[in-house]
């Protein structure tokens, strides 16, 4: 099937991620459900998909409107859903024509619908800094010592309902849920870059760690001298726990059973640590850590360019969003200083 091959491309060539793969396919399996009605007879598909011939006629202007128009006026869809909709087959279209089974891309005719810009949620710097220290006693020598002095029952077949297995494992989902909040926090990498880290990604020497991100391109991003000796630490804790020395090629975070962590795993963990923190409300989730990251350092005036590398978006417009925060901040900074504006805009004293 063309789908099929489609997304075999996208995988192994283009190097997409495996949640957007998955988007792809959610979105071509329904749009070729909605094609399948546009057939003449049920003969003509191929598991409610058109075949090859039919689908290269049915790939027209007034079919991609059709398309947008159930989606939004039918299934009540956003704006955004439905231009993620429309990107996904126009890089199919696109992907047809250089199969040679189609001559034009008809998305490109078909108008989009307008998205009001969403600003990034980030939270506020005194409620990490908050949190930080609320958290530390997770991440320090003195738990890794409790640890490892706990870390038998975890070896000896002790059961699980025994007090030193929980406590020893209690302290190791510590100090993951703070690694992660603090690798996301410190260093603005997206959830899947996070995860796909090996332990040989960390250098040291250099103090910068490097990341795999998105569109097969590697980056580095400096690390402090804190989140250095964290991650040391919770190298040491994560050895204990699986019970012995692991390889540079290994996760570099990995649950308590030995396994690399996972996008569910890691939502929960953002969520349940932030939550403890009176002033964190709203959604809590690694992409807002990111966001905050990119928020504080425009407020300390580093540029947009430094922060697009850190972030490792593909061009500065995505870097941009993030002014937003820093003009707001300074319209109120312009309002309480300002002369006029403090006087309202009024001539004289």
């Amino acid at each position: 099937m063309l789908t099929d091959d489609f997304l075999a491309w996208i995988a192994g060539v283009r190097r997409y991620s495996e949640r957007t793969c998955e988007i792809y396919s959610d979105v071509l399996k329904e749009f070729m459900e909605f094609l399948s009605g546009y057939t003449a007879d049920g003969s003509s598909c191929i598991g409610n998909a058109p075949a090859t011939e039919t689908l290269a006629k049915l790939l027209t202007v007034s079919v991609i409107r059709d398309y947008e128009y159930s989606l939004s006026e039918e299934r009540k869809l956003s704006g955004r859903t439905v231009n993620q909709h429309l990107s996904v087959i126009s890089s199919f279209c696109r992907w047809l024509m250089g199969q040679g089974l189609l001559r034009t891309n008809p998305v490109k005719l078909v108008s989009r619908p307008r998205c009001s810009k969403r600003m990034p949620v980030f939270f506020r710097k005194e409620s990490m800094e908050e949190y930080f220290n609320a958290s530390a006693p997770a991440a320090d020598t003195e738990s890794l010592q409790q640890l490892e002095s706990a870390a038998g029952a975890l070896h000896d077949g002790s059961p699980r309902s025994s007090s030193a297995w929980k406590f020893a494992a209690e302290l190791y989902d510590r100090r993951l849920r703070r690694m992660i909040v603090s690798m996301l926090f410190e260093t603005g990498m997206r959830r899947a870059e996070m995860i796909s880290l090996k332990i040989g990604s960390v250098d040291y020497g250099r103090s910068i760690i490097k990341v795999h991100g998105k569109g097969d391109k590697m980056r580095e991003i400096p690390m402090t001298s804190a989140l250095s000796e964290e991650i040391s630490l919770y190298l040491k804790a994560a050895e204990t726990i699986a019970g012995r020395e692991r390889a540079a090629a290994e996760p570099l975070l990995i649950t308590l059973g030995g396994a690399e962590l996972y996008p569910v795993f890691v939502d929960r963990a953002v969520k349940r640590e932030l939550g403890q923190v009176d002033g964190i409300t709203g959604r809590k989730s690694p992409h807002v850590l990111r966001h905050t990251l990119a928020t504080e350092l425009l407020n300390d005036g580093s540029d947009l360019y430094s922060i697009k590398e850190m972030l490792g978006h593909s061009s500065l417009a995505a870097t941009q969003v993030y002014t937003h925060n820093t003009i707001e901040k300074l319209k109120k900074v312009y309002t309480n200083a300002h002369p006029r504006a403090k006087r309202g805009g009024k001539n004289g004293d």
